[in-house]
């Protein structure tokens, strides 16, 4: 089963247009959406594990020109 993670990305003034294009030809990232509040954008990623989450994040993600920073959010089965 693929590891999935919610990631909260903060961009910086008028960024977010070009981030979006980017975060859409990382592979993992599965869909990548502007949002309304605290953060600019929140995209799903799924990798083999929680390794694999951690590696997109931090060495595609947070190296996309006017990402500010981020915030990881593992998904959880509770069943």
């Amino acid at each position: 089963m693929a590891t999935k993670a919610y990631i909260l990305i903060e961009g910086a003034a008028g960024t977010v247009p070009g981030i979006l294009k980017r975060l859409n030809t990382i592979e993992g990232v599965k869909q990548a959406h502007a949002v309304t509040g605290q953060f600019d954008i929140i995209a799903l990623v799924e990798a083999d594990d929680i390794n694999a989450v951690g590696k997109i994040s931090y060495s595609q993600i947070q190296m996309i020109e006017g990402v500010i920073r981020t915030i990881t959010c593992n998904v959880i089965e509770l069943e």
